[in-house]
């Protein structure tokens, strides 16, 4: 493990962190939500933001996936993802929603400011994004995509979300 260079949790929560946290609105899986957290914990995030019925921690389906990343990613959980978007709007944050949208950013084409922290919201495996938490978010960023199906697993989208955005912080603050 030392030769790997990781963390302890310790070390871990008293690390810098990517200035971006995860929003997930009312996602249904276990297991997305453990790969989310593993994805965050991968990436160093400030965090993530459970909404509405997505599972929280401790669970055991959340952890076949999480492998220990809920012990260091810190979590919040709101009853709403609308009063989660408003607290971390009072907070500062820029608040982007990952789907597909009229208007939307492309992915390679988005460039984060890192002027601001920001929060990226990942809706429900079949419905996306809540119409009412779309309505409140700065702006929306969809993946390009060019087969039949345009549509990804939220666990998928939030890695490849998560790497490109951590990429482009990284090479800003060089």
């Amino acid at each position: 493990m030392d030769e790997l260079g990781r963390k302890t949790v310790d070390q871990f929560k008293a690390a810098d962190k990517t200035p971006l946290v995860l929003v997930l609105d009312n996602v249904r899986s276990m297991h997305n939500v453990g790969s989310v957290f593993r994805t965050a914990d991968g990436f160093l995030l400030q965090g993530i933001v459970l909404c509405g019925y997505t599972p929280v921690p401790p669970h055991r389906d959340i952890q076949k996936t999480a492998l220990g990343a809920t012990e260091t990613v810190e979590w919040q959980y709101f009853p709403t993802t609308v009063e989660a978007v408003t607290a971390l709007r009072e907070g500062g944050y820029t608040i982007m929603a990952i789907e597909q949208a009229v208007n939307s950013v492309m992915l390679d084409t988005f460039e984060p400011t890192g002027e601001k922290p920001l929060a990226l919201v990942f809706g429900n495996e079949v419905t996306g994004v809540d119409a009412d938490v779309m309505k409140l978010v700065d702006g929306c960023i969809e993946i390009p995509q060019s087969g039949m199906k345009h549509s990804l697993n939220i666990s998928v989208s939030t890695g490849i979300v998560v790497w490109d955005i951590f990429v482009k912080l990284k090479k800003q603050a060089q």
